[in-house]
């Protein structure tokens, strides 16, 4: 896993190698083990590397016969398959990021098709006089350009490109009130204006600086649910499970697992013991703080149950308010999910343990029916229920109109979908690539360790997707056929137990201190110039009932003064705010 960037430069002159190096410095984190650049005619590659495969020969850009270069963000898991497919081929490398530049020369700008992996992908054609990005279908992995009256230029994460100069770190208010409504923002356009999200699955061709086609792969398969037994809906579903796991598997340096007590981790436990028979190296991360929800201890019987090793992470109030303005500088794209605090934590956990690689759990909800709001669409429910995210976390307030213009532009079907596979689809084009995905990429990123997600993957998705309605979710219930496995392949796991999530008491936290912070926040420029005192004063005195508006609005302000303002995000809350 790495971190790319590059340019083209729109009158062919040879590109400043000092904007290449702001560049490759702000991309740093993603890959502390080394540095690569290729500089030829009006284009650059630039690349920082987190080596997980080949660790002696894996230095990238890679070049194909005919020319073409790559550098490559991401873990292409059927790299083995690709290899032997291409027997004769000369690579040069044991790298799985070498194979798609051989791809493209054969295959042209369908080469991404073959990949099973994530992957944020650059690739430079001098033949062509072309420059080709591509995102693996869900969003696994980030990428993102801009284009002035001098050049095009992307990379792995927004804050490289205004660091290195080339855009200016203003706001977009529109996608400001999505983010306060929805926690995230939606489409191609980010928070910054003049910076663009290369879509989940998209390839894009640049030519003189402009991009001249669009290439899109889906993530999921066309069509209705269709029909299929209870037996052999389980028997295919664990076939496709232990196959995901097994490939997710692959790695030259140690691995682990985030353990959270819930059926999607716990899953994935039971999966990568039975893969590789060997003691599972697992984290979680609990609470220090009485009387709220706290799966920590069930994840250590999980652990103990399984034969695994896990080693319990405890977040109290002082994490919260020492860690918070340093991960609100390391979402540069912004989510206001309190998740990011204990996966920040589990990030720097796994690299002082040693662990260059975790598997996670994100996508089995969205894949197999988790979310209430999915058996809200079930029939006859449906006819009772209101559209998913049709409120927002403030209710309607006049500082935020157009919050949800993105969202419902994304709830178009495609043929044949159930009003559930509907909700599905719209939350794995938007919620999961920029909420889930962001915040797990920047906060394991940001200690150089690879997070791995097994439940989405191309073999799965073309499985669980069209499931009938009923083996996903019921009046109960979601993830039901992922539950009936469960409580075969791992009955401690209590597969029909309700679940308490992994969700950090940060309102507690907040309504303790609410009579310092909700001024504070509220003082804050980027709070005062659309959000009024009254309102800011309510969100944290109701902080204990309702964390959300409290949270987004100590998120937004400590983001706004870092990405917006350019203020260093050094101290505490109080301190950074101050």
């Amino acid at each position: 896993m790495c971190g790319i960037a590059g340019v083209m430069m729109r009158d062919g002159s040879e590109p400043d190698p000092a904007l290449l190096d702001r560049l490759q410095a702000a991309l740093a984190h993603r890959g502390p083990d080394g540095q690569g650049r290729l500089v030829r005619g009006g284009v650059a590659l630039a690349h920082t590397r987190l080596s997980i495969i080949d660790l002696v020969t894996g230095d990238q850009p890679f070049f194909a016969p005919g020319g073409a270069a790559i550098v490559a963000n991401g873990e292409i898991y059927n790299n083995p398959e690709l290899r032997s497919a291409m027997a004769g081929t000369p690579f040069r490398s044991h790298s799985d990021c070498e194979p798609p530049v051989f791809l493209y020369e054969r295959d042209g700008l369908r080469f991404a098709d073959e990949l099973r992996g994530m992957y944020a992908i650059a690739i430079h054609d001098p033949a062509a006089g072309r420059l080709v990005l591509a995102r693996d279908p869900f969003g696994i992995k980030p990428l993102y350009y801009a284009a002035t009256d001098r050049l095009f230029a992307f990379a792995s994460e927004p804050q490289a490109l205004i660091a290195a100069g080339l855009v200016r770190p203003a706001l977009d208010p529109k996608r400001r009130a999505e983010l306060m409504q929805l926690k995230f923002t939606t489409g191609a356009a980010t928070i910054f204006p003049g910076i663009q999200r290369v879509l989940p699955g998209e390839t894009l061709v640049i030519e003189g600086a402009e991009i001249v086609a669009r290439h899109r792969r889906a993530a999921l398969p066309a069509g209705g649910p269709v029909p299929v037994a209870r037996g052999e809906a389980l028997a295919r579903l664990d076939r496709v499970l232990l196959d995901s796991v097994a490939v997710h598997l692959r790695s030259d340096v140690p691995y682990g697992l985030f353990l959270s007590g819930g059926i999607d981790s716990s899953a994935v436990l039971a999966l990568m013991k039975r893969a590789t028979g060997q003691r599972v190296q697992a984290l979680t991360c609990g609470w220090d703080a009485p009387g709220v929800a706290d799966e920590s201890a069930e994840a250590e019987r999980l652990a103990r149950a399984m034969g695994a090793d896990c080693h319990r992470l405890a977040m109290g109030e002082a994490d919260f308010w020492r860690l918070a303005p340093r991960i609100a500088a390391g979402i540069d794209d912004p989510t206001a999910d309190a998740a990011v605090l204990p996966s920040w934590m589990l990030g720097q956990a796994a690299r002082a343990g040693g662990l260059k690689v975790t598997l996670c759990g994100e996508g089995a909800d969205e894949l197999f029916g988790g979310y209430s709001r999915y058996r809200k669409r079930r029939a006859p429910w449906r006819w009772f229920a209101r559209k998913p995210r049709s409120k927002g976390v403030f209710g309607d307030p006049p500082g935020l109109a157009g919050w949800r213009d993105g969202i419902a532009e994304a709830e178009t079907a495609g043929p044949g979908r159930s009003p559930m596979q509907a909700a599905q689809e719209t939350d794995i084009a938007e919620w999961l690539p920029n909420d889930l995905l962001v915040k797990l990429d920047r906060t394991l990123m940001a200690h150089g360790v690879e997070g791995r997600t097994p439940f989405l993957d191309p073999v799965v998705a073309d499985f669980a997707f069209r499931l009938p309605d009923a083996r996903k979710a019921g009046l109960r219930f979601g993830k039901i056929l992922l539950r009936e496995w469960l409580a075969t392949a791992f009955p401690e796991a209590g597969a029909f137990a309700r679940k308490k999530g992994f969700k950090p008491p940060v309102g507690a936290w907040m309504k303790a201190r609410a009579a310092t912070l909700a001024p504070l926040v509220a003082a804050q420029p980027g709070i005062a110039e659309f959000f009024e005192k009254p309102r800011v004063a309510s969100a944290f005195a109701n902080a204990d009932a309702n964390s959300q508006p409290a949270w987004s609005l100590l998120f937004y302000a400590l983001w706004h003064n870092h990405h917006v303002l350019g203020r260093p995000a050094e101290g505490d809350i109080g301190e950074a705010l101050a």
